[in-house]
């Protein structure tokens, strides 16, 4: 595995030589831009617009303009001689709840691996007061051109670096949410709940795969072989607003479990049906009502006869 950044994890008086490697890997089917009329690759060249000609990438440096329109060239020398003392050193500067760090501000992972067998004694320690603890190290480190918060925390007994963003790169969510007043009722929430525990039954999240990356490869070993390509049946459209939210919830508990019909719940008040009028009690004996069977029209009962043919006596 190839490595990354070497450092040092700067622990109080406590140094561990380290070296960090990608945690991740992408697995993108590769693509690149062609002309749709002839499929000829198309390539982006680096152009000088001072000389006006093509650039070798030897010659490319990063630059800054400011405002009133001037330029400053600052060279690779010049970003790896920045004064910067989490430019080696990953020190740690607390010690909190992994709860206190918001999963927004996540973004790549490393693994820490040491440097020299003199490292493996502090590279224990650390680890080993992170998993008793339950605790995460915040820390900072800059890496290529840029410096960030990170955090360390254990991964199947390896030390894992997580860089993160700024707080204030976090934007607010203000507006995003429904605004007006949502009353949620129990009934609701139960059947909520419900459902989530159903769906998370039995869950893997490793047997989890990339569909839009396999249906990317059929359609380009279709093509490739020249075959028709693969289509799906169009999905139905989505019900535009949700009339009956515990209808729903019920469907989908009853299609969660495998067409098994939830549980009974009783209804709230406002749901129960309207006690029905009970009609008045009839004093009617078994040989009236018999009279009055036998004393139906003929018409009706003869509308009532069965069509079949009758059996030979």
């Amino acid at each position: 595995m190839q490595t990354t950044w070497k450092g040092t994890i700067s622990f109080g008086l406590v140094s561990i030589p380290v070296h960090l490697y990608s945690a991740t890997q992408e697995h993108d089917v590769p693509l690149h831009q062609v002309h749709a009329k002839d499929g000829g690759r198309v390539r982006m060249k680096r152009y000088c617009e001072q000389e006006e000609k093509e650039v070798p990438y030897a010659e490319i440096a990063k630059g800054y303009e400011s405002p009133d329109g001037r330029t400053v060239t600052l060279s690779d020398e010049d970003l790896a001689d920045l004064p910067l003392p989490s430019k080696k050193i990953i020190d740690v500067l607390a010690f909190v709840d992994a709860t206190e760090i918001d999963p927004l501000m996540f973004s790549k992972a490393y693994y820490v691996g040491v440097a020299d067998k003199a490292a493996a004694k502090p590279y224990a320690l650390l680890r080993d007061a992170l998993t008793e603890s339950g605790q995460i190290a915040v820390t900072k480190i800059a890496l290529r051109t840029r410096e960030s918060p990170a955090v360390l925390r254990v991964h199947d007994g390896t030390l894992v670096l997580q860089t993160c963003i700024w707080p204030d790169e976090v934007r607010p969510a203000a507006g995003i949410a429904p605004e007006e007043d949502v009353t949620v009722r129990p009934q609701e929430l139960k059947m909520a709940r419900s459902l989530m525990d159903t769906l998370s039954e039995d869950f893997d999240l490793s047997q989890l795969h990339d569909d839009y990356q396999q249906a990317l490869q059929q359609v380009i070993t279709a093509r490739l072989e020249g075959v028709e390509l693969p289509h799906e049946e169009e999905p139905g459209e989505a019900p535009d607003n949700v009339i009956d939210l515990m209808e729903a919830l019920r469907s989908s508990l009853k299609q969660a479990k495998g067409g098994r019909a939830p549980a009974a719940e009783a209804p709230r008040e406002d749901e129960k049906p309207a006690p029905r009028k009970r009609a008045a009690a009839k004093k009617t004996t078994t040989a009236t009502a018999g009279a009055a069977k036998k004393a139906a029209p003929a018409k009706k009962a003869s509308t009532r006869k069965s069509t079949a043919p009758r059996k030979a006596s």
